[in-house]
């Protein structure tokens, strides 16, 4: 028999907090801009290997000042390394200007006005309020979607159904800790390929039909 969702919460709650009693994003930033930035930068690519390119582009450029003056190729030649340098490189420069041009230089704490910059979805979005401004979001990515849907806290196909399933069953104060939650057990334990049951915090409450195997 199926653990009851709110069980699953429960368990998930207490024995991931005890893995990671302070978790947060693995990307290195200052400020809101350069976490954007980042994360513009971390589509399709890990945010360790983002991590190792933002400090030489924030120390040229830390603020949308300062980034608005780059040239493209220069910080396409830092950013070459991640998957689709030649676009995020373009992004991050008009969204440097945007910001300049519309938001005094700062970066905005609404979804809507996130959205509206280049190259800015709604998972970029998300990670944005979520990490910059503590806004009870739920940033979905191939983490969270996986994890979710192997566990048992919902049953989706979609990011955006994982996101709105997600939000109708977690408190909303433990919202922002249980989306790091997921993407760091599905990043160092519940692995796409293969997956570390045996060592598995929350195997109880796992309806994965394939655990163990």
């Amino acid at each position: 028999m199926n653990m009851p969702v709110s069980e699953k919460i429960a368990l998930i709650g207490k024995a991931l907090s005890a893995a990671w009693p302070d978790p947060k994003s693995e990307l290195n930033y200052d400020s809101p801009f350069q976490l954007l930035v980042a994360t513009i930068m971390a589509a399709q690519a890990t945010d360790k290997k983002v991590n190792q390119l933002t400090p030489e582009l924030f120390r040229a450029a830390p603020d949308p000042e300062s980034m608005s003056r780059m040239d493209v190729d220069d910080i396409r030649t830092i950013i070459r390394p991640i998957n689709y340098y030649n676009n995020k490189a373009k992004n991050i420069l008009a969204v440097s200007r945007k910001l300049l041009d519309e938001y005094r230089g700062q970066v905005p704490a609404s979804r809507a006005a996130l959205e509206s910059l280049p190259g800015v979805g709604r998972k970029t979005a998300n990670v944005v309020l979520s990490n910059a401004f503590g806004v009870p979001v739920m940033p979905v990515d191939t983490h969270v979607h996986r994890v979710s849907n192997r566990i048992g806290l919902c049953r989706t196909e979609k990011p955006e159904e994982t996101e709105a399933a997600l939000m109708k069953i977690i408190p909303e104060p433990q919202v922002i800790n249980f989306h790091h939650y997921l993407v760091l057990h599905g990043r160092y334990t519940c692995k796409a390929k293969k997956p570390e049951c045996a060592s598995c915090p929350v195997i109880e409450a796992c309806d994965w039909p394939d655990k163990l195997k």
